[in-house]
């Protein structure tokens, strides 16, 4: 298909269904492409040349079912769009698979940079840099602070056994999306399952969160979101935001989200502040930049802004290699199945072992 009708994204299709949910949204022919970046669902951005979308389905082929639930992921959008966590305002629910051979959903388009690797971060400076990922926890905090009950999520997750399920969980994703033996990924699997923590009142989890995650943009920047004919937005309740702040915009990819143990995002976070030193790995992250903070000055703030105890912080994090590792394998055994779309993915296979290595470690360590 040409760059303008990528896999997965009938165009004429996703057009009658707007025309006929959203009469008037769409005022001329549309075009997409898929954003690159993503290892999981699939989102693209559509456009009719006067607004633009982005449109967010599973992977091709083989899919679990717990794992790519887009209506999950709309239904924590639309609850959370109201409140002070940035995400991007929700159009429309498909769960039709005849409209684009899946279930999907249409959201606003957010101008905002994902910062990816370290290289993506130096041109904002060491000051910058420090501020944005600091802003991150923040947001973070603000997520946690809402209380689900009140968004219409009291449902959206059984905080009881959170931690015991969720290494079930993951422990049947492995079986089910791996095709080779794995070194110590059940030494770390037990090992986990041994020293569970207790965790503290739940909360609204993202349970991807990180900098790939969110989009990001100067507070004086134009806040007017493309696709909806809405005047440009203003400061979100009890903030006003410094001209020239690097804020969060919108926080992306959901397809985690549930209502659990909260300091399962943060061990994610402090995860993906340990340097990889893989060099030209197709999975990076952002900790080698210039004022990036260290893992323990995330935790500090973390802790000191939310009020939790996070003394089991050591737990979350091994838990958070281990989850990376099994979502890294269940994309390894797409790309041997000829099940993706992109680029990057040959190499996935080989990062499965260290993060599995990392986990033992962290946990070991304490």
């Amino acid at each position: 298909m040409s760059p303008d009708h990528p896999p997965g994204l009938d165009l004429d299709r996703l057009r009658g269904l707007l025309d006929r949910e959203r009469p008037g949204l769409v005022t001329g022919a549309l075009s997409g492409r898929l954003i690159e970046g993503g290892r999981s669902n699939l989102t693209y951005a559509v456009t009719d040349d006067t607004a633009k979308w982005v449109v967010r389905r599973p992977p091709l082929g083989h899919v679990l079912a717990t794992a790519h639930d887009m209506k999950r992921e709309h239904r924590v959008i639309s609850a959370l769009h109201p409140t002070n966590v940035p995400v991007p305002r929700p159009i429309l629910l498909c769960e039709d698979d005849e409209v684009l051979g899946a279930p999907f959903y249409v959201m606003e388009f957010v101008e905002g940079t994902p910062y990816r690797t370290a290289d993506d971060l130096a041109p904002l400076g060491p000051d910058r840099t420090r501020g944005a990922v600091l802003e991150l926890v923040d947001t973070l905090v603000e997520l946690h602070a809402v209380d689900p009950a009140e968004v219409g999520l009291a449902d959206f997750g059984r905080p009881e056994g959170f931690l015991d399920r969720q290494l079930r969980r993951w422990g049947k994703q492995l079986d089910a999306s791996r095709n080779r033996d794995l070194a110590g990924v059940e030494e770390l699997h037990a090992a986990l399952g041994r020293r569970l923590p207790n965790s503290p009142a739940p909360a609204v989890v993202h349970g991807d969160y990180r900098l790939d995650n969110v989009l990001i943009g100067t507070a004086s920047e134009p806040e007017g979101r493309a696709g909806v004919s809405t005047p440009a937005s203003a400061p979100r309740r009890g903030t006003e935001p410094k001209k020239g702040v690097d804020k969060i915009k919108a926080i992306l990819d959901w397809e985690m989200s549930t209502l659990g143990d909260p300091l399962t995002d943060l061990g994610l976070l402090v995860m993906y502040s340990i340097p990889l030193d893989l060099p030209n790995s197709p999975i990076s992250t952002t900790a080698s930049a210039p004022g990036h903070p260290t893992p323990a000055e995330l935790i500090e703030r973390y802790a000191a802004r939310s009020g939790r105890d996070v003394s089991s912080v050591a737990w979350y994090t091994a838990f958070a290699w281990f989850k990376l590792a099994v979502i890294l394998e269940g994309i390894h055994y797409r790309y041997t199945l000829g099940q993706t779309v992109g680029r990057g993915f040959d190499r996935i296979g080989e990062l499965v072992p260290v993060f599995i290595e990392h986990g033992l470690t962290t946990l070991q360590e304490g």
